[in-house]
């Protein structure tokens, strides 16, 4: 059986909808193939899904960093979401037939590919040393221009170096590998921006709240809707639907409602058949029973 591997790259741009499609052919010209993308002008940024074996994984990620190397002015970037360059975050995710350990080989291997092309690099996750996503990218772009705060200097730099900082236009990389992990967005209405932002504060890791959530309270002006963005890294030990439950009583509580759900990317079976257990009071819900699983399992 072929193992797969897949990587979920972020980058730096969510209005211009021909140069997001274009990311996505050059990740299929390359072999691997395309499970999701999306892109918002808010956040100002675009997510793409894809998955292959590892070296054709590999060769789609430095092949479309390189079109966002050339193409993102990191300059003239402005939008609600942290972010340091113009492939802001790569992380990759071990799928069928690898661990973890495998991801973070091909993770190394890329990012020495992205510091080649002249891009600084920072490594996270199974990857990484211990540095956090967020402390990598506090202050953003603008943070590190002008040279490198102490502790966030990056794991690999391209030599010979001559900037200060970042590279002046693409900025740097955080490449990773880690599990898979639930990115999504929650739009309320009727709250203020200081209460959605309250709600997300109390519900994150970081506040006392859910265990590996991260959670941002965010307006987006081209919608006019306030939104809860979350990653969840443990949707075992943390299922979404007690998280989503407990935005609900919060927003409930101080009047708002829920308007919507988006999820970035692929949607997990753990999202789905928590919704379902819960909505539904479904009976065994074991995701062992899930159907599109069992008939991936089937000989062919």
């Amino acid at each position: 059986m072929t193992p797969v591997l897949e990587a979920v790259p972020n980058f730096s741009e969510g209005r211009d909808p021909a140069l997001v499609r274009e990311f996505a052919r050059v990740i299929s010209s390359e072999g691997a193939e395309v499970l999701a993308r999306t892109a918002d002008p808010d956040h100002h940024r675009s997510v793409i899904s894809f998955a292959g074996p590892p070296r054709v994984v590999e060769r789609a990620a430095l092949s479309v960093a390189r079109l966002a190397v050339e193409a993102i002015d990191m300059r003239r970037h402005a939008g609600v979401h942290p972010r340091v360059g113009a492939l802001d975050v790569l992380p990759f995710i071990p799928a069928r037939g690898l661990a973890l350990q495998d991801a973070a080989a091909s993770a190394r291997r890329v990012a020495e590919g992205l510091a080649a092309m002249g891009i600084p690099v920072y490594l996270y996750g199974a990857a990484g040393t211990g540095r956090s996503l967020s402390s990598l990218r506090a202050g953003g772009f603008e943070a590190l221009t002008e040279g490198f705060p102490a502790g966030r200097e990056p794991d690999i730099l391209p030599r010979p170096w001559a900037h200060p900082g970042v590279h002046p236009t693409a900025g740097a990389t955080c490449v990773g590998a880690r599990p898979p992990l639930l990115a999504w967005n929650v739009c309320v209405s009727g709250l203020s921006l200081e209460q959605v932002k309250d709600v997300a504060r109390r519900l994150r890791e970081s506040g006392g709240g859910f265990v590996g959530l991260r959670a941002l309270g965010l307006y987006l002006p081209s919608s006019d809707i306030f939104q809860i963005s979350m990653n969840l890294e443990d949707m075992e030990g943390t299922p979404p639907m007690r998280v989503f439950e407990a935005i609900e009583a919060e927003v409930d509580g101080m009047g708002g409602r829920i308007t919507q759900t988006e999820v970035i990317g692929t949607i997990p079976e753990t999202l789905v058949l928590s919704a379902a257990a819960s909505r539904l009071n479904l009976l065994d819900p074991d995701p062992s029973r899930l159907r599109g699983a069992l008939l991936a399992e089937v000989r062919s």
